[in-house]
């Protein structure tokens, strides 16, 4: 083992939460810092040349113990995950991160860290509990009886049992936070694994900027959600991680909307308005779901609060520039493939 101690490791670093929570443990003057993800480096949303970063495949066990090898506290955010469309139809992929969890915390015990960090889900939540649209503020005890969301969900309640037990079979310093819909920049917006407020986003612009002004919306537009923008997400889990908070415990916005009201809010922000057409064959997962805040106010006198218009603004505008750079990459290409045809010709 490494006589040197890595001060903090961050698995999922090559995602949406990861990049960002490594982009703030650098702005904290972090001196270690070993970001992991699976993918290629030049897929990662965020990656910083004052970091140790590895491509590993966490599924490997191996590799699991390379990259928790001296560290001192773990932050494990690697999954196999996306928005509802994707979680609906890779069910077997989303379960198999529990290997992933599984390798995570025998290597944080093998390898003598001092406090691992495991991202849950709302997800986790019993479906008969949000089986209305008025967005029931869910409780932590509401994970029980378990009815998971399928797949995804199971696994993330499975996981959250293992870092417990973990916690009270080998006192592995161990702390749980339930993500609800974290949102905003340095995030997933194109390609199917993207969330509701990216995807919202690039619809409108793509119907702005094309002159269509229709978008597609899944499902009936009434079910409801909290979206958290990222910098409370990270704010978040720093308090979780050094609280004295044993059980799973939400992180979320309990500012609720529609599906509809996202669109508004979309709409207003690119100054357009837009013909809606409802996909209802679409995935659209369970109806409504808040998150109840008691548990962490209590705890840490502090809840997600940055306004959903702030944060769905500063997203937008990301998206927008993002999307802009992209066609602006596939002109260039389109451009030099009908030079070379001419050069050929």
């Amino acid at each position: 083992m490494n006589e040197v101690r890595c001060t903090v490791l961050v698995t999922g670093a090559g995602g949406f939460i990861g990049g960002n929570l490594v982009e703030a443990l650098r702005a904290r003057s972090h001196q270690r810092i070993r970001a992991v993800d699976c993918k290629p480096f030049d897929e990662w949303y965020q990656r910083f040349d004052d970091v140790e970063n590895l491509s590993l495949d966490l599924n490997l066990r191996e590799n699991c113990e390379t990259a928790a090898d001296g560290a001192a506290d773990i932050y494990n955010l690697a999954a196999n995950m996306g928005g509802m469309g994707f979680i609906e139809q890779n069910k077997a992929l989303c379960m198999l991160s529990v290997l992933i969890n599984t390798h995570m915390l025998q290597a944080a015990l093998k390898c003598g860290a001092q406090r691992f960090f495991y991202s849950s889900s709302a997800c986790v939540y019993n479906g008969d509990k949000q089986t209305t649209f008025e967005a029931p503020s869910l409780k932590e005890e509401d994970a029980y009886p378990a009815l998971a969301e399928d797949g995804y969900g199971w696994e993330k309640l499975f996981s959250e049992r293992m870092c417990r037990h973990f916690r009270e079979d080998f006192g592995l310093y161990s702390r749980v936070a339930r993500f609800h819909n974290v949102y905003g920049p340095w995030g997933t917006w194109y390609g199917g694994r993207e969330k509701a407020p990216a995807a919202i986003c690039r619809k409108v612009i793509e119907a702005k900027l094309s002159g269509s002004h229709e978008i597609n919306i899944w499902g009936p537009g009434n079910q409801t959600r909290s979206f958290m923008f990222i910098d409370d997400c990270i704010k978040g889990i720093d308090l979780i991680m050094n609280s004295q908070i044993l059980e799973p415990v939400n992180l979320g916005s309990s500012e609720a909307v529609t599906i509809n009201q996202l669109v508004d809010l979309a709409e207003d922000i690119a100054g357009i308005e837009l013909k809606r057409n409802y996909d209802l064959s679409a995935p659209r997962g369970v109806n409504g779901r808040n998150s109840d805040n008691t548990q962490i106010q209590k705890y840490l006198n502090w809840e997600p609060s940055t306004p959903l218009r702030s944060g769905l603004q500063k997203t937008y505008r990301w998206i927008y520039d993002q999307y802009q750079a992209r066609e602006k990459g596939r002109a260039g290409i389109v451009r030099e493939a009908a030079a070379a045809a001419r050069n050929h010709s």
